[in-house]
């Protein structure tokens, strides 16, 4: 498997597009780093509204969709539940987001369930496995004859209730990301300021941008509470109901159902004629060559290279937060510059890096190692803490101890995080097509802006195909090199 990791990074490497297409990279690296080293604060009441609304989507899209996966979550074993759950989280918040709007318009709906949907089909899977995993005596101590709800409430349910609250703190953090990113399509959260100042040159309005952002996130698990979490929720919802909202035509759902969404041969009734129905299977291989494919192509390039880096730096990195190979204060540092490199979202970083680098591959692949990288290394930085609690005293330390303990006995867990997060990055890999790299998802937006609706359905099948059959190689891999059980692997594919 490793040879033909390596073989396949090679061949991804020669692929890719990695041109410096910015006219004076440095010059804008100069102007971008002295505003990041003073913020201004000028406009002190749109950052603050920006950051009310930013906590407002992912607090009503995470709890929405954790709501909707617990009540999911016992029905999963279903097979049809648990496709459609596979479906809906096999397409980035912002391609639902870009979906939706053609309903529910630029609204604060849209971003509700543009968060909730995804996160409604990750919970009921993990919810689902947390339920399962309940130890069974408690079940059993019930009266026989029980019915399975009051077994599932009173006896599987307080069992798996911590891990379970302890993964939604976990989702929020995500969706905390995932709400300020949606201000890139236009709702009005951190990320539409930060785009509109970038797009300005206003570079230090744009750093006082991310410092807002980091203060939300990354203390975050010191300011939720959860007995305040009704509090939260209501007050989100109150936010979000006072945005104004533009209206939409009447019967725009019926329309959408019912016309833009079905493939253009089979209109008006070209569904009941053969003619139709060869002029779909057309229609659709056209697409397919001249989109699905090529964009197909791309994001697996991209997403290789993307891979073998973030775990390049995953290796390299989770020494960093261990203190007997850096050092307490050594360790420090590591965990401030992972908790920094996994806080910042891909697609802000990236846009970011576009800036300097131009609309090439290399900020995508740049932002995706460094997000999905500083993760690998976090998790694998916390088990190798755990092995060295059981070391000796005299157990070497340094350099020494990273290349010929801590390393060896990891590799099998890293290898299984690697594979967990293929999908993770296939899946957003999609999403660097908003800024004009040709991946499946630069498609989408393409279809979507020029209204065929029609074709960006057909490509997001297209796209949450590619993450099913990436799921599925994944699982298959891990299986066969017995990585299913390694220590860990369990925790990181929860931490997805």
């Amino acid at each position: 498997m490793l040879l033909g990791f390596a073989l396949a990074t090679l061949a991804a490497l020669w692929l890719a597009d990695l041109r410096l297409l910015a006219p004076d990279p440095w010059q804008t690296l100069g102007r971008i780093g002295t505003g990041l080293l003073s913020p201004s604060f000028a406009d002190l009441p749109a950052l603050a509204e920006a950051a009310a609304l930013t906590l407002a989507f992912a607090f009503c899209g995470v709890f929405g969709g954790a709501a909707a996966g617990l009540v999911l979550a016992p029905f999963y074993h279903l097979r049809p539940l648990r496709h459609l759950c596979i479906a809906v989280r096999a397409i980035h918040e912002l391609f639902w987001a870009l979906l939706l709007m053609q309903v529910t318009g630029l609204s604060p709906l849209t971003g509700v369930l543009a968060i909730g949907l995804p996160y409604a089909g990750i919970f009921a899977k993990v919810f689902a496995e947390y339920l399962e995993e309940a130890d069974p005596a408690a079940a059993r101590a019930l009266p026989r004859g029980s019915p399975r709800l009051s077994a599932l409430v009173f006896a599987r349910l307080p069992l798996a209730l911590r891990e379970m609250r302890s993964y939604v703190l976990y989702r929020l953090e995500c969706g905390l990301r995932s709400s300020a990113v949606l201000g890139f399509i236009g709702l009005p959260t951190l990320g539409f300021l930060l785009e509109s100042y970038f797009r300005q040159a206003h570079y230090g309005e744009a750093a006082a941008v991310l410092a807002v952002f980091l203060a939300l996130i990354l203390p975050l698990r010191l300011w939720m509470r959860w007995p305040l979490v009704p509090v939260y929720v209501a007050v989100s919802a109150w936010l979000l109901s006072r945005v104004e909202t533009p209206p939409t035509g009447a019967g725009v759902l019926w329309r959408f159902v019912t016309h833009d969404i079905v493939p253009a041969p089979l209109r008006s009734g070209g569904w009941a004629t053969l003619t139709g129905w060869l002029d779909f299977a057309g229609w659709l291989w056209r697409l397919g060559v001249e989109q699905i494919a090529p964009g197909v192509w791309t994001t697996m390039i991209l997403s290789q290279v993307a891979l073998a880096l973030a775990a390049l730096i995953a290796v390299v990195g989770f020494p960093l937060i261990v203190p007997r190979v850096t050092g307490r204060a050594g360790a420090l540092a590591g965990h401030a510059l992972l908790v920094l490199g996994r806080s910042i979202p891909e697609y802000m970083l990236a846009f970011i890096l576009l800036q300097l680098f131009g609309p090439s591959m290399l900020p995508a692949i740049l932002a995706l190692a460094v997000h999905n990288g500083a993760i690998m290394a976090h998790l694998m930085g916390r088990q190798a803490e755990g092995l060295c609690a059981d070391l000796r005293p005299d157990a070497p330390r340094g350099s020494v101890l990273w290349g010929y303990e801590l390393l060896p006995r990891q590799f099998a867990s890293f290898l299984a995080l690697c594979l967990y997060r293929w999908e993770i990055i296939v899946r957003d890999s999609a999403i660097f097509g908003l800024i004009g790299v040709a991946t499946l998802g630069f498609h989408v937006d393409a279809a979507i802006q020029t209204l065929r609706i029609d074709r960006a359905v057909a490509l997001l099948l297209a796209m949450g195909g590619l993450t099913l059959a990436i799921d599925t190689l994944s699982t298959h891999l891990r299986r066969r090199m017995r990585l299913a059980h390694a220590p860990g692997a369990k925790q990181v594919l929860h931490e997805e």
